[in-house]
């Protein structure tokens, strides 16, 4: 077999690999939401405890996703990436064996801490695998997997519950992971970030600060923004992060350069990927229940209804990968974040007790096809705004500033949902709602401006001698 063949294979097998990795990872974060009830009948928990199950794996997801990236530049990528699938496939074992609520969260916590990881190191694994000639389809595949699992956590978990029972959420990783551990073992390539060193002060600082933030905001709605312990948890957290962004501009060797966001491109798609997931993530955690509470589906047919919506990416994003390497990320990026912003309005416009699912579908299409275009280029983006050694990295930052931004976006959808409306009625759950959702196609439009600051593609020039292009198109010098 020629090297030409063999690197097609190893391509072909890294992208089903890291794509079926990250697909669990992303499910997870809300496949528990439709079970709550189901968990509850069957072992237990007051309200605030079940939010937990879900919160538990945010809070360790985004904390630790940076520390798991600079882990696997240090160690061994491959290496690091089959630790967290086995801590992530233990754990869903576990969750699946609970026999009361706190063992449930408490595994929920340990998978949150193996998918965090495993999550950032799949991109950097598949971007050393992939030319890039091809890259831009291979990350749009990648991308929709991701983005179908992020929608369709609550049709997956609905489903399971309702035909089997509420730990086939769980169980169902385990055959899977077990799987992919030998096929990842013997089809992925090492690889490890050039004299990578761990960076001890910036570690402690961004996964305190980060702790406080998702903690606080996973608590806002339960306790009230103004608590002492929300207060507290997010002031504490500002200020960490604050000393840790102070600790990137002055260490020698930071885990996050903060020259990194003097490039226009890694500013861009990361500000416009927290937005996208606030909007997103708030929107689909209120529609989903909204079409059961309200229209009175059962999970399954819920999540049958917005396949629209849910399924679009596996249709798009391939072609919005190829649009990509075209024209360039950027204005795939912008449209798909536009039409994401105007699918939710249209949502919002007809929401109501009794509305004809006719009347849902143009919502539904419009945020299906504008999700799938956001998702096949923004891992590249992310990618090519950053030298090779520093991708890791890179993608640990924006993996968890999209969880940081999911996390926001339940806290402040939520907050509004509760100051407008409730669970007292269908009316009434609908009046608090729509305006959700309205905040919610507001932070994807502010999304949609904020990727204008990304650098369309340039003309290619050749650089004199002393001068190199970087992955963010800046002249930096080099030796000669």
């Amino acid at each position: 077999m020629n090297k030409s063949t063999t690197d097609r294979s190893r391509a072909v097998w890294t992208l089903v690999i890291t794509s079926v990795a990250a697909f669990m990872a992303a499910l997870d974060n809300l496949v528990v939401t439709t079970a709550l009830p189901s968990i509850r009948k069957g072992i237990g928990g007051e309200l605030a405890e079940l939010e937990w199950t879900v919160n538990a794996y945010t809070l360790t997801f985004a904390v630790l996703l940076m520390l798991g990236a600079a882990l696997g530049d240090r160690f061994g990528r491959r290496r690091l990436f089959l630790v967290g699938l086995a801590v992530f496939t233990g754990a869903s074992a576990a969750a699946a064996l609970s026999s009361g609520i706190d063992e449930l969260i408490a595994f929920r916590a340990v998978q949150g801490a193996g998918a965090a990881i495993m999550m950032p190191l799949t991109l950097t694994l598949l971007t050393a695998a992939v030319p890039p000639a091809r890259r831009g389809v291979s990350l749009g595949i990648f991308s929709a997997v991701t983005g179908l699992a992020v929608a369709g956590g609550p049709l997956i978990g609905g489903s399971l519950t309702e035909h089997l029972s509420w730990q086939w959420i769980f169980w169902v990783n385990v055959p899977v992971g077990l799987l992919l551990l030998p096929v990842a073992r013997l089809r992925l390539a090492e690889s490890y970030a050039p004299d990578a060193r761990l960076d001890i002060p910036g570690t402690l600082l961004v996964s305190g600060g980060l702790f406080g933030i998702v903690h606080g905001l996973v608590n806002a709605n339960t306790d009230g923004w103004t608590s002492a312990t929300v207060l507290t948890s997010l002031l504490v957290g500002a200020a960490l992060v604050a000393g840790f962004v102070r600790h990137g501009f002055r260490a020698k060797r930071p885990m996050l350069p903060m020259r990194l966001f003097r490039s226009r491109a890694f500013l861009g798609i990361n500000a416009a990927s927290l937005l996208m997931f606030l909007g997103m993530f708030g929107a689909i955690f209120l529609l989903s229940q909204y079409l059961q509470a309200v229209l009175g589906y059962s999970p399954t047919e819920a999540g049958l209804r917005m396949l629209p919506w849910t399924g679009m990416p596996m249709l798009v994003a391939p072609i919005a990968g190829m649009l990509a390497d075209r024209f360039g990320g950027r204005p795939v990026v912008v449209t798909g974040l536009a039409l994401q912003a105007v699918g939710l309005a249209l949502f919002a416009m007809v929401l109501g007790p009794d509305v004809p699912y006719t009347h849902q579908l143009p919502g539904l299409i419009t945020g299906g096809v504008g999700m799938a275009l956001y998702f096949a280029p923004a891992a590249g983006l992310v990618m090519s705004s950053v030298r090779p050694a520093e991708q890791g990295i890179a993608s640990g930052t924006n993996n968890a500033l999209r969880e940081v931004g999911g996390a926001l976006g339940i806290a402040v959808l939520a907050t509004v949902f509760s100051s407008r409306g409730g669970y007292e009625s269908a009316q009434s759950f609908t009046d608090g709602t729509v305006p959700a959702v309205w905040i919610g196609s507001g932070a994807v439009a502010l999304a949609a401006l904020v990727a204008l600051l990304i650098p369309g593609r340039r003309t290619e020039r050749t650089p004199g001698p002393g001068v190199a292009d970087d992955a963010a198109g800046e002249r930096i010098p080099v030796a000669v």
